[in-house]
């Protein structure tokens, strides 16, 4: 009988693929990057646009205790919000929280601080829509 991997496995599964996902194809390839003058002010770098397939990727890990629809809840007994169908701009707050470390809990930080911005983008894009 094979045992259900812990939610530790899960998260370093999760990491080795993101890491293996953001590696350079040919980084001997890539062109050195070319210095630039500095900016007067930096402008705020505009919202990444999420995908919601890539998203849909990236939350297999929060489906066990967040009771992503069509998955069973790891913790039957332990409330955690349901984040399908909440707004992406909530989601989007809620993880760049959790990341910076102004909101605590310490598996969702944990998550959080795995996930770039794109990614984050992606996950509210797919929850903000799934059903």
């Amino acid at each position: 009988m094979m045992r259900p991997l812990t939610i530790a496995a899960c998260f370093a599964l999760t990491l080795a693929a993101l890491s293996a996902h953001a590696q350079p194809q040919d980084a001997a390839k890539a062109p050195a990057p070319t210095p630039t003058a500095p900016a007067a002010a930096p402008a705020a770098a505009p919202s990444p646009k999420g995908n919601a397939e890539t998203g849909r990727q990236l939350t297999y890990t929060c489906q066990g205790c967040h009771g992503v629809t069509g998955y069973k809840n790891a913790y039957p007994n332990y409330h955690v919000p349901k984040i399908v169908g909440q707004s992406p701009e909530y989601l989007v707050s809620a993880l760049t929280e959790y990341k910076k470390g102004t909101r605590k809990h310490p598996t969702m930080q944990a998550q959080a601080q795995s996930f770039s911005d794109q990614d984050i983008a992606d996950i509210a894009a797919f929850l903000s829509s799934a059903k």
